[in-house]
């Protein structure tokens, strides 16, 4: 059961890998945030942007899933505090990036909505629900001052809701809109729509790639608005 009275208060250490940020490079911007009364129940920890802030790409994840307290490396954002630390979808997209030519100090990664959304009634092996519209309006200022501060060339939204969070709406549906950019006068750069890392092996054979082809086209992407 989360502690809710103060998640950013507790001393949990940051994980040591070359694949994961280094915990100064968290990025706090509203200590104790409480926007979401359920969210602030179910999470550890508030898990924060981290990376480098001068990124030539802003990664966009989701929301953070319940993680592992006792995994040496890969917690998970739930409990280091930190985007994209998750020994599933963490490490995969990292692994994604890397591949595609992009060293540690060339990303920032975030997630659409901060705080662990758990599935009611899922005690005592607490499992993810999709994050609502409310909360992924209540955490789209922090998103937009995240985007706005690193003034990235390319914003990479893997999913769904992480797709909605930064674009508004998705006319066509998500799956047509994968690996086709799109220029936001808001943000002033390139969105460019992902796959979630945990379903990427899923549904890399529906948009028609393998994953070498999925790791060029965002290679080139990013390459051009260089």
């Amino acid at each position: 059961m989360a502690d809710s009275s103060d998640p950013e208060s507790r001393n949990v250490s940051a994980p040591e890998s070359r694949n994961v940020s280094a915990p100064e490079s968290r990025n706090v911007l509203e200590p104790g945030c409480s926007r979401c009364p359920a969210l602030v129940e179910s999470r550890e920890r508030i898990s924060w942007g981290n990376g480098s802030v001068d990124a030539e790409v802003v990664v966009v994840g989701e929301a953070p899933a319940f993680g592992d307290p006792e995994a040496e490396t890969w917690r998970g954002g739930n409990w280091t505090g930190m985007a994209y630390t998750s020994r599933h979808s963490g490490r995969a997209v990292r692994d994604l990036f890397a591949d595609a030519g992009l060293a540690d100090g060339d990303l920032y990664f975030t997630n659409a909505v901060k705080c662990f959304p758990k599935e009611a009634d899922s005690d005592p092996n607490p499992t993810n629900r999709e994050p609502t519209a409310e909360e992924r309006a209540n955490c789209r200022d922090h998103l937009a001052a995240e985007i706005e501060q690193v003034n990235p060339a390319v914003v990479a939204t893997t999913g769904k809701h992480a797709t909605l969070s930064v674009l508004g709406d998705l006319s066509g549906g998500f799956l047509d809109a994968v690996l086709e950019p799109r220029e936001s006068a808001e943000f002033g750069t390139t969105v460019l729509p992902l796959l979630h890392p945990s379903y990427q092996n899923v549904w890399l054979p529906r948009i028609g790639r393998s994953r070498e082809e999925y790791v060029a086209e965002i290679r080139a992407v990013v390459a051009a608005r260089r």
